[in-house]
């Protein structure tokens, strides 16, 4: 349970992701449009959407020759928005006073 919940974290820790899945945000977005407004080249798009899909965060279907890719639960987003910058702040003050101890020894 802890080794995948750790690969969670770690398919959420990476930008790149985090960007595309703000984008998949909105709704279900063919390969060629995550590609066009998250402004990566398509082969590093689709290595991101592959990690997002192998810990299930995404689901995918084919419709042509075309790929369509969404969010597999949307509570995720829940987990994604706890992240605000009120904890952002409150963690970096927390670093920044143990930086500060460490430094005064």
């Amino acid at each position: 349970m802890n080794s995948f919940k750790s690969t969670v974290f770690s398919a959420l820790g990476d930008p790149s992701r985090l960007r595309i899945l703000e984008y998949l945000r909105t709704g279900e977005k063919c390969v060629s449009e995550i590609v066009r407004v998250v402004g990566f080249a398509q082969p590093t798009v689709s290595m991101h959407l592959k990690v997002l899909l192998d810990c299930g965060i995404l689901k995918c279907r084919k419709d042509g020759n075309k790929m369509f890719y969404s969010i597999a639960f949307a509570k995720i987003y829940d987990l994604i928005d706890l992240v605000d910058s009120n904890l952002v702040r409150s963690l970096s003050r927390n670093v920044i006073g143990r930086m500060q101890r460490g430094y005064q020894k």
